[in-house]
Parts: C-alpha cells; sequence; structure tokens
C-alpha cells in the first residue's frame, strides 16, 4: 500500500498583501491584542506565515507584541496622523469645547469632522447612553456624498464637488444619493441653505443635520453635524448648530488657525 504526501496549499499573496491583512483584522479590533493562531484563523494565513508577516511587522513598529499577543504599534498611529492636513489637531482642540456646547444643547450625536479628497474623516464625536447609532468612527472615513458632514463641504469646495460627480457613487443605504444630476441639485441647495442634510443615507433609521465652519478666506475648513432617529424635529437643532458653528468660525478667526491650516 502506497501513501500519497498531500501538499501544502500554496499561497499566492505578496507578503505586502499579507501584511495589510493582519493590520486589517488588528485594527477592526480597536485596542485589542490578538494571537498568532487567531490572526492566522482570520487572515486565512498559515501560522508560521502569520508569525513570520507578524515580525517583519514588528521589526517596523507597525505592531507591537504584549506578551505572545500583538496590537497596532506606535509607527502606524504616526503615520494615521499625517492623513489630516497640516494643523488639523490644533483645529479640532480649538473647536471641541463647540462641539461640547452643541452636545449639551441638543443631546444628541454630534461630529466634527474634515474633507479629504472626496471622503470624510471624522476627527470628534460626542454621545450619550441613548442616541441613535451611527456608523461614524473618530479617524474612519466614509464617502462624502452619503453624509451631512460630508455634503456640506463639498459644497463649498469646487474641485472636490468635481472630481465626485465625475466617479461612481457608491452607496451606503438604500437612501444614498448615486446619480450624480441629483447631487449637483443637492450640492447648490446646501450653498444656499447653509445646512446640508442626510436623509437615512449613512445609516438606515438616523438623519442628520451638518453646517460649515468658517475660515478668514470664507470657505469652511470643518463641518459640525448633529445626528437624530428618524422622525425627530430637526429645526430647532438646525437653529441650534447654525448659533454654534458661527461661533466656532469667529473663534476660528481670531485664533489664526485658519490661516495656517
Amino acid at each position: 500500500m502506497t501513501t500519497t504526501a498531500v501538499e501544502p496549499i500554496r499561497d499566492d499573496r505578496a507578503s505586502i498583501d499579507k501584511a495589510f491583512s493582519l493590520l486589517s483584522t488588528l485594527s477592526e479590533h480597536g485596542g485589542c491584542a490578538l494571537g498568532v493562531s487567531e490572526l492566522a484563523r482570520r487572515t486565512q494565513l498559515s501560522k508560521s506565515t502569520a508569525f513570520r508577516v507578524l515580525g517583519m511587522l514588528e521589526r517596523n513598529a507597525m505592531v507591537e507584541r504584549v506578551g505572545a499577543k500583538y496590537r497596532l504599534g506606535t509607527r502606524l498611529h504616526e503615520l494615521g496622523k499625517s492623513v489630516y492636513a497640516p494643523g488639523q489637531d490644533r483645529i479640532r482642540d480649538l473647536l471641541l469645547p463647540f462641539l461640547a456646547d452643541l452636545y449639551e444643547i441638543t443631546r444628541h450625536t454630534v461630529h466634527l469632522a474634515s474633507l479629504h479628497g472626496t471622503d470624510v474623516v471624522y476627527l470628534a464625536k460626542l454621545y450619550g447612553h441613548r442616541t441613535a447609532a451611527t456608523p461614524s468612527r473618530i479617524g474612519a472615513r466614509l464617502p462624502a456624498h452619503c453624509t451631512a458632514v460630508g455634503k456640506v463641504l463639498l459644497a463649498y469646495d469646487p474641485a472636490a464637488t468635481t472630481d465626485a460627480l465625475s466617479t461612481q457613487l457608491h452607496r451606503l443605504t438604500r437612501h444614498s444619493i448615486c446619480d450624480t444630476e441629483t447631487l449637483a441639485t443637492e450640492l447648490a441647495q446646501v450653498r444656499r441653505d447653509g445646512v446640508a442634510l442626510d436623509q437615512e443615507e449613512s445609516q438606515v433609521g438616523v438623519i442628520c443635520v451638518a453646517a460649515p465652519v468658517m475660515g478668514q478666506s470664507g470657505r469652511p475648513l470643518v463641518a459640525m453635524s448633529v445626528c437624530a432617529p428618524r422622525g425627530t424635529d430637526m429645526r430647532p437643532l438646525t437653529a441650534s448648530l447654525r448659533r454654534v458653528c458661527a461661533s466656532a468660525s469667529q473663534a476660528m478667526s481670531r485664533s489664526g488657525l485658519a490661516r495656517s491650516a
């Protein structure tokens, strides 16, 4: 009787792809550390391959070891900060008290966000125990055309608007705008009204209103939003948002950060 050796399944993914798979898996678990076996299972890598790639990432400070487990490293966090425009941290620190004011007034989830290309990046988020669940996370991106903060920033940025209208518009919910003509019409309305709405376009059951925080140039540097469950009367929330953003714009102009951002 003869036996045939079973050849191991060859993983033809490049090392960089394997590294990204490991980093993406770790990012999905926030600050939690995961062991090699668990990471190998989740990324469909062999344990020996996962261990080898993790060693390479550890040498470059992309991951760090916690006992026998791994988590995202300091170098990766430093690289993440470079996504933001210069002065973005200072702008966030300046405007956090205004965002806190907006939360205290409305008691709904509030955001501070900036535009990066055709995506919106969330710089800060405040929420309470019984607020509507939103897909936003600090540091995360969403397509600008699916969010109120994104649309209000797109509306005042001609180059970003052109880019958004010339690319395929992806859908987050069945309510997301995927037609460029409809988006162009809505952005024109945003410029007239000074606020943008998200009607369950990023999360079913959640509606949002956003307004810009202006710099000295008369163009917005960031935007703030208030999110609430579907059916909420947004008129008082919009009035509060306008007042807070007006005060924040004045503080921005006085600070000089509008020139350096």
